[in-house]
Parts: C-alpha cells; structure tokens; sequence
C-alpha cells in the first residue's frame, strides 16, 4: 500500500485507531516545547499528575512571549519555569535565547519525530520534516507524562508546488496564496502536504515559514519531505546525525489536491483582520504606512534578515514610521552580527528588539491610534497588536522592507534593486550555552514559586442537566485573541486564573465575566470556526473559572475544540445552522444528558419556548473526559 509522507509518520506513531480520516486515532509523541505563557500552567498540571520525571524523549521550556519585565510577575514565572524544568528533566531554554520554534528548528527538530507543542505554530518543524502540532498544555503536560495523544486522522491535503519563485517572491507569499484560496477555515481536519518539483527550490527557511503559518488555516500541521536540501540545513546545524530522508510514496493518494505554481506568483498582502483577506500588494499600493514590525516566529530566520540586510544597504527608513527587528534566536543575531548584516539594519533607523514573541502579541513596539502596521508576523485580529483600532498588514520580508523604506505600502518589485539570493551559512555559529539541561539529582531540586503563581482550579463532573442563560452570543471566526486576549497587561497573569478571568471576552464585552459570576455561569453561542487561533488554554480554563457550562457554535477550531474538552466545558454544534438565529444573549436553556452517548442532544430554549437539536464530536474517551470534570481528573483516574 502506498502512503503519503503524513501516513508515514503517523502509522509509525499509531499507538490505536486507524489511518481512515476523521476516525479518532491516538499517536506516541517524541518530543514536546512549551512557551512561558502557556508553560506555567502546563506545569502546573504536570505536577498534579504526580510523575517524577518526563517521559518523552525530549521536552524543552522555552522563554520567549512575556519578556517584558515590567513587575515581578513575568520574572518570578520565568524563575518557576527554569526551576521545574531543572526538576522534571526538561531543557530550559533561558530569556533572549530566542522563540521557541526558530531555537526548536536550529537545535531540536528531528525528521520523523513527532513534536507536540503548547503554541498553535509548533507546525514551524513540519519545514523539516515533522509531525509537529500545537496543542493545549494540559494534551502537552499529558504527552510529557508518557500518554499518547488523541485527535481525530486528519485529511491530507496534497499541496503540488511547481515553478520556481521570482525576484522578491518568498515563502510567505506561498502560504499568504494558500489562505487566500482556502480561508482560515481550509485546513481544519486536514494535514497540508507539500510536494512536486517546486519544493526542492526552496530552503528549509521559507519551508518553516509556510509550515508556521499553516496554522493559520487551522490546520492540524503541514509538512514538507526531508531531503537534501533538509540534510543541508541539518549538517550546517551540526546535527546530520537526525536526518533521515522522507517523502511520500510513488503514486500515494492525497484526500484533496491544490496546484500553485510559483513561478506565477507575485507579493501578496494580508489586509487587515483576517490572515486570509490577502490581495495582491500592488491593488494597495501607496497605502499610508505608520509602522513597520521585522521578525517574528514566521519570518525572523538567517534568511529574512539577511535579505532585510541587503535590501536596507544605504537606505534609511521613512521619516514617517517607525521600524523594529525582533530577530528569531541568539544564533541568527550571532550571525547578522559576525557577517556585517546588522549594520545597514543599525543604520537605516531600524529599532533592535529582543529576541522574542513581543510584538507579535501586543507585548510591546505596539502602533499608534488607528495606525497602519505591517508585519510580517502571522496573525491581524483586531487588538492582537496592542492597539484595538489600529491595522494590521502582514506581508513579506521583502514587502516589508519595501514600505519601510518608501513609508506606504509598496511592491519590493518596484524599487530596481537587484535580484538578492542568499545562501545559508556552511556552518552556522552554534553556542548552546543559553539551553540549560535539566539537573542530574532530579529529586534535590527545590521548584520556587512566586505569589502570583496560583492553585490550579479543577472543573466538577458533568451533571445530568445543564441550565443557565445565554451569556454571550457571537459571530464567526471567534478568535481565542477574543476570548483571552494576550497584551502586556494580561499575560503576566496567567499562572493566576482568578485574576485573568477578569479579562475573559474583553475585546468583544468587558461585562462578561461580571456577568457570568453573577449568573452562575452559563453558555455562549457561536458561529463558524469558533476559537480559532492561538493554542493557548486559558481561553476556555479562565471561562469554565467563570462558570461557563457549553458552548453551542457552528463549528469549532480544533485545537480550541480539544481545550474545551479537556476543562470538562461541553462542546456543542448546531444539527441546523439555521437555528442559530432562534438563540439570543439572555435566552435561558436546559439541556438534559440523557442522551450524550448518542451525539444528539435538545437544547430547550426556555425564554423562547422552542426546542434545538444539537449534535457533538465526542468519543467515548472524550464523553469520559466531561464525565469526569476534565482530563486531568480523567488521567489521574486511570493511573
């Protein structure tokens, strides 16, 4: 039988289930990644498992989103970080050595392996080769705990690539045209699979760019085989050693087929607030531009900047904007600073920021009221900046460079420079002094806790009847942004669910979690690709701390639908998606479990005297999981 590369790695992987799609399977992990903002409560869940090491063959906490010292809480998280990770056998990556998927691609990332991260763009490592998924950190602090993880067999999506790219044509405009026809709706259930003529012409950097933004598709990941232009990157890394070649088989089958042709492609823009609501550059062109924003996880490689370099040598950026760098990793920094690439960055007024997520998540370098930022990050929703009415473009580095220097938004084709190529280093600067591995006397290692670290709240066993009023209703493509916004303000309080809770549903209604506490809890309606986004958990812990019972959408994203499971909140979708409109904010419901192994259930709108069908997605496993209150009273069940 003939398999593709995604079968490939998850039949070696298959643990139980089958490979038919949508059938619920469950695969061993290899390796897992946490971030700071969500790896204090992954860890936090990880002890109440009572294991006395991780299980994994490699687990790394990384530093990389709440970098901004403001007050004592993101330094005491990071200390509480480094200190349990020395104490479960885990690597810690410290502050300023860089975001934790261009570290995790340079110095970790293996073909073959699968990798589960507690970030929605874990997928980074599918640029060489990986199963890589992001998911919530309680699946994460489970995977560490030695359990396999459960999702549903994907589609596979074989995305054809031939041609190759023209002058100041890179990876992100590839996956910016994959959003474009897809929408952030594309790629729920479904691997994207890239393959054909096309992706021997692209280096492992714009591979890690599509793969990292595939997660914008809501994707469960997308790969790209290991070949030679992976075993390259690999021994330039100094790990050949991990290089296995992978690629589907001959005449393999692929659930659903997409052809791009690179040669026909050309720069292409994100307007704001959707990643998918892409035109080509040149339909805006001479767009007013305020801000300009370098680097992030998608595009902060050795490549990016170093084409950022070339393009910026005797420029100066616009008088208008202000423009900022944060470079993916020490190693990179390493780099641009030892081959020159740094100066014409310096001297064209470009700001050097930390190696980290900041900006990306408000965290910092935010825009002015209501101004234009481009980015070339991989989200635009509203807020995510910083600045709620501000705009958010995302777009190349090659764009980018383009609007920084002209200050409006501008096609890098336009400004006759010559063609730039770059070659990857034959070696590049490895210094893993910033990675600290885990202690050798696990048992002696005392874990230290600041005050704003909190217990960690428990949900109760699902009870026969569910009731309470409609708390919020809203429309699609709900983003977690909306549900738990990140920002510089919000973050630092993540490991203290009380405190955090405050900030539930913010963008959308300040009132909410007044009004949930208040009411006892209750549900929220929704449309479409309900929590798409971010991995991050706390968009459904912090409500199930407010009361919330179930949520009753049109669909879900994965990642968020999975959360929703593991705190023990029932996720429901409506049998009609007319009868979304038979629900309104205030109407009081009921709904009897009777009948929960069924799938089907009646949701009665007492308010308007009417009576919904509703369906769900669970599993048995998964029906046990909100019987039980949540995965983790769940696991430590069965242990």
């Amino acid at each position: 039988m003939t398999l593709n590369l995604t079968q490939k790695i998850f039949q070696k992987h298959l643990v139980s289930g089958d490979l038919t799609p949508g059938s619920p399977i469950a695969i061993r992990i290899d390796q897992t990644l946490t971030q700071d903002a969500t790896g204090t409560m992954a860890y936090l869940q990880f002890e109440a498992l009572g294991i006395p090491k991780v299980k994994t063959e490699l687990s790394v906490s990384y530093v990389d989103h709440n970098m901004l010292q403001s007050g004592f809480e993101n330094a005491d998280d990071h200390r509480f970080l480094q200190s349990i990770a020395s104490r479960y056998g885990i690597y810690f990556s410290r502050p300023g050595n860089g975001i934790c998927h261009q570290v995790h691609l340079e110095r970790f990332g293996a073909p073959g392996k699968t990798l589960l991260g507690s970030d929605s763009h874990t997928p980074t490592c599918g640029g060489i080769g990986m199963i890589a998924m992001g998911a919530g950190g309680l699946d994460v602090a489970l995977a560490m705990g030695g359990q396999a993880f459960n999702l549903r067999m994907p589609k596979v999506v074989g995305i054809k690539l031939t041609g190759k790219l023209q002058p100041f044509v890179s990876g992100k405009d590839v996956i910016l045209e994959v959003l474009r026809r897809l929408t952030v709706k594309g790629g729920v259930g479904r691997v994207m699979e890239y393959y054909g003529e096309g992706v021997a012409r692209l280096d492992v950097p714009d591979r890690a760019t599509i793969t990292n933004m595939g997660a914008e598709l809501g994707a469960t990941t997308s790969i790209f085989p290991s070949d030679k232009k992976t075993l390259k990157y690999l021994e330039a890394q100094g790990r050949d050693d991990v290089w296995i070649e992978l690629k589907a088989d001959e005449g393999c089958n692929y659930d659903e087929e997409l052809h791009i042709n690179l040669d026909e492609l050309e720069p292409l823009v994100a307007k704001p607030h959707m990643p998918d609501n892409v035109v080509k550059v040149s339909e805006i062109a001479g767009l007013k531009v305020d801000q300009v924003a370098f680097g992030s996880c998608t595009n902060s490689s050795y490549r990016d900047l170093n084409v950022m370099a070339e393009m910026l040598k005797d420029k100066r950026i616009h008088q208008r904007l202000s423009a900022g760098l944060s470079p993916g990793s020490k190693q990179v920094m390493d780099e641009i600073l030892h081959n020159g690439a740094m100066i014409p960055i310096v001297e064209s007024g470009v700001r050097i920021l930390e190696s980290s997520c900041g900006a990306c998540i408000g965290m910092g370098f935010s825009p002015p009221t209501e101004g234009i930022t481009v980015r070339t990050f991989n989200r635009n929703f509203v807020g995510r900046t910083g600045t709620k009415n501000a705009k958010s473009y995302l777009v190349s580095p090659e764009t980018a460079v383009a609007c920084a220097i002209t200050g409006e938004m501008t096609d890098p084709r336009t400004l006759a420079l010559e063609p730039i190529k770059i070659d990857l280093p034959e070696k590049f600067r490895v210094d893993d002094s910033m990675i600290i591995p885990p202690s050798d006397e696990l048992s002696k290692v005392e874990i230290i806790r600041g005050p704003n670290i909190k217990p960690l709240p428990l949900n109760k066993p699902l009870p026969d009847v569910l009731t309470g009023i409609v708390l919020l209703k809203t429309e699609d493509n709900i983003t977690t942004d909306h549900i738990m916004p990140a920002g510089s303000k919000i973050l630092p309080k993540r490991s203290n669910i009380p405190a955090i809770s405050e900030h539930v549903f913010e963008v959308i209604d300040p009132t909410f979690p007044s009004r949930a506490k208040e009411s006892g809890g209750g549900f929220v309606v929704g449309g479409q690709n309900y929590g798409q986004g971010s991995s991050r958990e706390h968009a459904a812990l912090a409500p199930m701390y407010l009361g919330l019972k179930a949520v009753l959408v049109k669909s879900f994203a994965r990642i968020h639908l999975a959360n929703l499971i593991n705190f023990g909140i029932l996720p429901l979708t409506f049998a009609n998606e007319a009868d979304y409109d038979k629900i309104d904010q205030g109407d009081e419901l009921e709904i009897s479990l009777q009948e929960l192994d069924t799938g089907k259930l009646n949701v009665r709108n007492i308010t308007k005297n009417a009576d919904i069908p509703a369906v769900h997605p669970l599993n048995e496993r998964e029906i046990e999981i909100l019987r039980a209150g949540g995965a983790l009273a769940y696991a430590k069940d069965k242990q």
